[in-house]
């Protein structure tokens, strides 16, 4: 079945057809209409109520179908989630910087709804995994010790606790750090943004460490006056390739900051925010829940498995949702994207979950391996979203290179 899928406007989002979220509803939704002065930020498909996926031609909701027919969802999510898809799958156009973040674990999350429902609105973890459609860069966990303290800001963090990490790393000494700097006095940040806004300013485009010192001054002239900016210098720089991910599990620290992305997660909206957003800042439980643990950059990248030659599956240590990267070609030729496998027809394997399709790039014919019911459509190009049922497969024939994604429960 095809869907028609929410677009959110959001601030941080690319405007207008220059958004590939906006291209990606239009490619596939003909009376969508893109004003070029709106930001698109995110392509939702799922049944979240936030933004609930609709059946193309029917505007039946895929919830609805779900909910009158659970056995579409295959064993593997019912019997550890119940009658619910369990992942929502998105697509991501990211032009300015969004909040310093983590996402609780499960008790934690329902401790939040609980306590706070008007701010956390569901009581579901949300772990996810984000892959790179286009040069995708990010904040991720906190760098090694090394690194933290050759960029230290002693007046930001507070000298005291700046000089024990130096000399005693630990987890406690980072918290601490991190502390001091989300806690830092208005003046005291103001006036270190604009020292180091000073001195990058007058650094030549030689230098090393440009791509830090030109994110860091982008990111200030977003948000001017916010001490998150300096997390940049506490917390991983991270430039995802085409192709490559990112896995983040509870507690992980993480801020979006440019590109595009394909993401996949938890079914939940929880958010635990402090720095680079006008929205609520919940600095205290940002601060007291996050996993303190310092790593390199590389140690960020999730390796997927290949399982054919069309074929790569993202399998996270979650059991909510994977991610199988799909390229099939009419050609032995390689796609803006990613290399892609020769071989006209690629049938997209069955599994006992049911899925969610994303085609980003191409076009193809579709026919239905098995079962014959629901029919797919006849053709799906860019744009193109199917919800799969469980134990159903179809068999692509690309008329064009054919990149695609596919949310799904691994057994």
């Amino acid at each position: 079945m095809e869907l028609i899928c929410a677009l959110q406007q959001y601030s941080w989002g690319v405007k207008g057809k220059l958004s590939s979220v906006a291209q990606l509803a239009q490619a596939s939704q003909v009376d969508v209409a893109i004003d070029d002065s709106t930001p698109y930020a995110e392509l939702w498909m799922g049944t979240h109520p936030n933004g609930p996926s609709l059946i193309k031609g029917t505007k039946r909701l895929l919830s609805s179908y779900i909910q009158e027919n659970p056995e579409c969802l295959g064993k593997i999510v019912t019997s550890k989630f119940g009658p619910n898809l369990p992942f929502l799958f998105k697509v991501l156009s990211v032009n300015q910087a969004l909040s310093i973040q983590a996402h609780p674990n499960k008790s934690h999350a329902e401790e939040l709804h609980a306590s706070r429902p008007d701010v956390y609105k569901d009581p579901n973890h949300k772990p996810e995994m984000t892959i790179a459609l286009t040069p995708f860069l990010a904040l991720c966990g906190f760098r090694p010790q090394q690194e933290i303290v050759q960029f230290f800001q002693g007046s930001v963090v507070g000298r005291a606790a700046a000089e024990e990490f130096s000399t005693a790393p630990s987890a406690s000494t980072l918290q601490a750090c991190f502390s001091g700097l989300m806690r830092a006095s208005k003046d005291v940040v103001e006036e270190a943004l604009v020292g180091l806004e000073k001195r990058l300013l007058a650094m030549g485009t030689e230098d090393a460490d440009r791509l830090h010192a030109s994110t860091f001054l982008k990111t200030l002239s977003q948000y001017p006056g916010d001490g998150g900016c300096f997390a940049l210098y506490l917390l991983n720089l991270i430039e995802l390739q085409p192709g490559q991910a990112m896995f983040l599990g509870p507690n992980v620290i993480h801020a979006y900051l440019h590109g595009d992305c394909v993401e996949c997660m938890a079914c939940s909206d929880n958010v635990v925010r402090a720095g680079l957003t006008p929205k609520y800042q919940d600095v205290d439980t940002l601060i007291a829940m996050l996993e303190y643990q310092m790593s390199d950059a590389h140690s960020r990248i999730f390796k997927p498995t290949k399982l054919d030659a069309s074929c790569e599956l993202f399998n996270p240590p979650v059991p909510d949702f994977a991610v199988e990267a799909i390229k099939a070609s009419n050609l032995c030729t390689s796609s803006s994207l990613f290399m892609v496998a020769s071989g006209k027809c690629y049938s997209v394997r069955s599994v006992d979950s049911c899925s969610l399709l994303l085609v980003v790039q191409g076009a193809a014919s579709v026919t239905a391996s098995s079962p014959a019911m629901p029919a797919p459509p006849a053709s799906v190009v860019r744009g193109s979203v199917l919800f799969l049922p469980a134990n159903y497969s179809i068999t692509v024939e690309p008329s064009q290179d054919l990149v695609a994604f596919r949310a799904l429960c691994e057994p």
